[in-house]
C-alpha cells in the first residue's frame, strides 16, 4: 500500500515575480484552490492519506493552509461562504501533514532525500511536484493510476508524456521499449538533453511512485546537470540494477511552473467550472 505523498515544495517561483516573493508558488491559486491543494487531493484520491512536504524559507504559508483557522471559521460559520471551505476542511481531517526543510537549492534528487525523515525507509512513496497540475474529467487522477501500475510491478514508475522535439531539454527524458499500452520499461533518462541528443521525446513530469532503496541510491549519486542532484540520474541507476518504468498517462497537464501554462490551466478549470454550473442549471 501507498500511503505516503512527498511534496517538494522549496523552491523560489522565480518565474512569478514579484508575486512570489512573500508567497510560496505552491500557493499561486487556480481559481479558488492553491496548486498545493490540487496536488493534496490527487494524492488522497490515489490512497495517501501522510502528505510529506519538504519546504524553505518563506513557505509558512503552505502549514497555515493545511490547518484550521479558528478565527475565520468562527466568522463565516453559518454563512454561505462556510461552504467554500469544505474540501479543505476534508483534507485536514483525512489526512496527516507533515513537514521539513530543505536548506539549500540542490535538486530535486537533494529534496527527495530531505523528504526520508518523513516517510521513513522501509515503505515505497508517491512524490507530487504542486507546479505540474494534472486533471483526468473522464476518469482515476494520474496518481491513482500510477497506483494501480505499481500494485501490478511493485517498482518505481515515472509518469511521462510525449512533448514537442524542440521542447525536451526543458525536462528529464527516457528511451524504453513498450511493453504494455502506454508502458515503458525504461532503458536510458537523460536530465534536460539537448534537442539533438535526446533519446526520445517521452518527457518525465511531475509525478513518480519511488521504493524506499531510492535513498541509498540517492546517496551515491553525484551531482548532475547544473551541479544538482538529479533524481533522473538516481531513478537511471535503479533501472539498470533492476526495473523502472515510465507511465504515458491518461489526462492533461499543465506546467504552472510557467505563466503560459498557469494561465492555460486557469482558463481550463474556468471553463470546466462554468460548464458543471451550466450543466446544475438544466437540472
Amino acid at each position: 500500500m501507498i500511503t505516503k505523498c512527498l511534496f517538494p515544495a522549496a523552491g523560489y517561483g522565480t518565474r512569478f515575480l514579484p508575486a512570489t516573493k512573500a508567497m510560496p508558488k505552491e500557493m499561486l491559486p487556480i481559481l479558488t484552490k492553491p496548486l498545493i491543494q490540487y496536488g493534496v487531493e490527487e494524492a488522497n484520491e490515489a490512497g495517501c492519506d501522510v502528505m510529506a512536504v519538504i519546504t524553505g524559507r518563506g513557505k509558512r504559508a503552505i502549514t497555515d493552509h493545511f490547518d484550521i483557522s479558528y478565527e475565520l471559521e468562527h466568522q463565516i460559520k453559518g454563512s454561505s461562504k462556510e461552504s467554500l471551505l469544505k474540501d479543505i476542511r476534508r483534507l485536514i481531517d483525512n489526512c496527516t501533514f507533515t513537514y521539513t526543510r530543505q536548506n539549500e537549492m540542490k535538486g530535486l534528487g537533494d529534496a527527495i532525500y530531505k523528504g526520508k525523515v518523513l516517510v521513513g525507509e522501509s515503505d515505497p512513496f508517491a512524490v507530487i511536484l504542486a507546479d505540474d497540475l494534472c486533471i483526468n474529467p473522464a476518469g482515476d487522477g494520474v496518481l491513482k493510476q500510477m497506483v494501480d501500475l505499481y500494485n501490478k510491478y511493485k517498482c518505481c514508475i515515472v509518469a511521462i508524456m510525449e512533448v514537442p522535439k524542440d521542447q525536451v531539454y526543458k525536462y528529464g527524458v527516457i528511451a524504453g521499449r513498450e511493453i504494455e499500452d502506454g508502458v515503458f520499461m525504461v532503458d536510458d533518462m537523460v536530465e534536460k538533453p539537448d534537442n539533438d541528443k535526446a533519446p526520445s521525446n517521452l518527457a518525465i513530469i511531475g509525478r513518480y511512485i519511488l521504493t524506499p532503496d531510492i535513498f541509498e541510491v540517492i546517496k551515491n549519486t553525484k551531482p548532475g546537470k547544473n551541479g544538482e542532484l538529479q533524481i533522473t540520474d538516481a531513478l537511471l541507476t535503479q533501472a539498470k540494477k533492476g526495473m523502472v518504468l515510465g507511465y504515458r498517462f491518461k489526462g492533461k497537464r499543465f506546467d504552472c511552473g510557467s505563466v503560459d501554462g498557469f494561465v492555460e490551466a486557469t482558463n481550463y478549470f474556468y471553463d470546466l467550472e462554468k460548464k458543471a454550473e451550466a450543466k446544475a442549471a438544466k437540472k
